[in-house]
């Protein structure tokens, strides 16, 4: 799981801005390392390397099409997840951009309409509206379904899925560090390993192979962030607005004020 492809200090020209949000924006020459390191991972004769593996990139952030160059230069496919409120504004996709994606044959899909931190936490009829107007907003801009969606935050609960399945996504991915699938609601449901701007190639070719100690990092990290949101409540907002400093003008999707 991916977010934006930056140049060395110069994260806040792709997705959402400030310090937080910046620890999941991987710099361009690193990225270049972490793709070789998946493809010499793929095991041969098995075609190309997009056939083993997911890459995926969530909020829709204005680097989308560097991150393309990228992974096709490795014969790589990607999934680019949108956070549709955000479209055509500063440091996020266009719908030109959007429909080049997928020209080029990369998936689409929704991230929701505006990012809530704690999705997990939210009443069923914001659940419901969060994901039927980002998928029928993708649908007009690319003219053919959309059934794909990834959950903002990785804040997962029953509701969330059951919504997303409601709304006529057939798979969401999640951000639990798992190679499983497994299925809710109707729903495929997809793990992910978080990938931030420290993250190493030789981290990723761990995790491609299933070493034990990058998976347990992998699993320690996201459950310590997963107790954090539960036991924060609302203080984890206020926490994180601290932290974004100037991020400050973004609204999230649970934040109200």
């Amino acid at each position: 799981m991916y977010h934006d492809i930056v140049a060395a200090a110069d994260e806040d020209s792709s997705g959402f801005p400030g310090r937080d949000a910046a620890t999941y924006k991987v710099n361009r020459e690193l990225f270049e390392e972490h793709l070789r390191a998946i493809a010499a991972r793929q095991p041969a004769g098995r075609g190309a390397p997009h056939t083993d593996v997911l890459i995926t990139f969530d909020d829709g952030g204005a680097s989308a099409l560097t991150a393309a160059d990228s992974l096709e230069r490795h014969g790589f496919v990607g999934h680019f997840f949108v956070t549709t409120n955000y479209i055509g504004t500063p440091g996020f996709v266009h719908e030109h951009d959007i429909r080049e994606l997928r020209r080029r044959g990369h998936a689409v899909g929704s991230h929701s309409c505006s990012h809530p931190l704690r999705m997990g936490h939210c009443p069923r009829p914001q659940l419901l509206d969060e994901w039927t107007r980002s998928r029928q907003r993708l649908e007009d801009v690319l003219g053919e379904p959309v059934r794909v969606a990834s959950i903002p935050g990785g804040d997962f609960a029953p509701q969330v899925a059951e919504a997303a399945a409601h709304a006529g996504f057939t798979r969401l991915f999640t951000s639990e560090p798992t190679r499983e699938e497994w299925h809710a609601s109707g729903l495929t449901l997809v793990g992910r390993y978080t990938i931030r701007r420290w993250t190493t190639a030789e981290t990723i070719a761990g995790l491609m192979s299933g070493a034990w100690l990058p998976c347990a990092r992998q699993a320690i990290a996201w459950n310590a962030r997963k107790m954090s949101k539960r036991l924060g409540g609302k203080q984890y907002l206020k926490v994180r607005k601290l932290l974004l400093r100037h991020g400050d003008d973004v609204r999230w999707g649970d934040r109200s004020g």
